[in-house]
C-alpha cells in the first residue's frame, strides 16, 4: 500500500469511527431521557364523563398531566354504559381513574378487576346523597365537594403537584360559590314535578316540595297511564311548575302542558357540552337565569 492510499484509508476508518461514537452517544443520551421520562413520568387521568372532566379541568391546570375522558366528554349519563375499546385502551394506559361515584359507574367492578394497580378517585364522598340517586353535581353546593374530592384524591397520588391542584380547587370553587349565591329562594316550599331524577338535586337547593319524578330517558317509553296519573297528580295537588329535560322529556311535558296549564321549565342536565373549562358554570348559570324567569309565572 503506497503512502496516498494509505492516508486515504486512515481518514476513511476515522471518519467511520467517529460516525459509530456520535451514533453510541445518541443512543446513551436517548436511553437516558426514557429512563429519566420513566422515573418522572407524567401523569395520565381519566375522568369517567363530562361533569367529572370539567371539575378535573379546573383543577390540573398548569399541572404537567395527560387529561382525558371515557371515549368522549359528551357521552352523557353513564346509565347502562358499556366500555368501548377506547375507553378500555385509555385505562390501561391511565394511573388515576376520576369518578362521580354515588353508583352512577355500573362498570366500575369490571374496572377494578382488570385494572388493579388503576387508582381510583371517588368525587362523592361524604356527600349526602338523595337516596340512590348520583346525580349530585346538579347541586352546586355538591359540586363543589366533588371539586375538593377531586383534588384531595389527586393531592395524595401526586405529591409534587399537590399545591396546584389544591390552589386551582380553591379558585374554581370561590366561582361556584358565587354562582350558588345566584339561586332564587321564591322557590321555598313550592310543589314541583320532575322529568328527569337529575333534577332532585336542584330542587332540594331551591327547598321545593317534589311530588312525582319520571325519569325519562333515551330508552323510556311514555305510557297512556302515566300520562294520566302525571296529570292527575298536577291537579289533584294544584302543582304550579314541571322541571323537564328538553331532549327526553318535552313530549310529555307538552302534553301534560296542554292539558292541566302547569307551567314548564326546561333545563340542563350538564351531562354534555363543550370542552370550556367554565362550561358547567356558564350551564348552571343559564338554569338558575330559566328558574328566575319562571319564578315570575306563580
Amino acid at each position: 500500500m503506497n503512502k496516498t492510499k494509505k492516508n486515504i484509508f486512515l481518514i476513511t476508518l476515522l471518519i467511520l469511527l467517529s460516525v459509530i461514537g456520535i451514533i453510541i452517544i445518541s443512543i446513551g443520551v436517548s436511553m437516558s431521557k426514557k429512563n429519566d421520562a420513566a422515573d418522572h413520568g407524567t401523569l395520565t387521568v381519566v375522568t369517567s364523563f363530562y361533569p367529572m372532566y370539567i371539575a378535573a379541568l379546573n383543577i390540573t391546570e398548569r399541572a404537567d398531566i395527560n387529561l382525558s375522558n371515557l371515549s368522549e366528554p359528551q357521552t352523557g349519563c353513564l346509565h347502562d354504559y358499556q366500555l368501548t375499546t377506547e375507553d378500555m385502551k385509555l385505562l390501561s394506559e391511565a394511573d388515576v381513574f376520576i369518578i362521580n361515584g354515588g353508583g352512577m359507574e355500573e362498570f366500575l367492578d369490571g374496572v377494578i378487576s382488570d385494572y388493579p394497580n388503576l387508582k381510583i378517585v371517588d368525587a362523592s364522598q361524604g356527600i349526602d346523597k338523595v337516596e340512590d340517586n348520583a346525580h349530585m353535581w346538579m347541586s352546586i353546593a355538591d359540586y363543589m365537594k366533588q371539586v375538593n374530592n377531586i383534588a384531595n384524591g389527586l393531592s395524595a397520588i401526586d405529591n409534587a403537584n399537590a399545591d396546584i391542584y389544591r390552589d386551582n380547587a380553591a379558585v374554581y370553587n370561590s366561582k361556584l360559590e358565587e354562582l350558588k349565591g345566584m339561586i332564587p329562594d321564591t322557590y321555598r316550599g313550592s310543589k314541583v314535578v320532575l322529568f328527569s331524577e337529575a333534577y332532585e338535586y336542584l330542587a332540594r337547593d331551591l327547598s321545593m316540595e317534589v311530588e312525582t319524578v319520571l325519569d325519562l330517558d333515551e330508552e323510556k317509553n311514555i305510557s297512556a297511564k302515566e300520562v294520566a296519573e302525571t296529570v292527575d297528580v298536577i291537579k289533584q295537588r294544584n302543582i304550579p311548575l314541571i322541571i323537564s329535560e328538553k331532549q327526553y322529556g318535552e313530549k310529555m311535558a307538552e302534553i301534560v302542558k296542554n292539558d292541566t296549564g302547569v307551567k314548564v321549565v326546561y333545563l340542563d342536565t350538564i351531562i354534555r357540552g363543550n370542552y370550556d373549562k367554565d362550561s358547567y358554570i356558564n350551564a348552571m348559570r343559564s338554569n338558575i337565569e330559566l328558574l328566575r324567569e319562571a319564578a315570575s309565572w306563580k
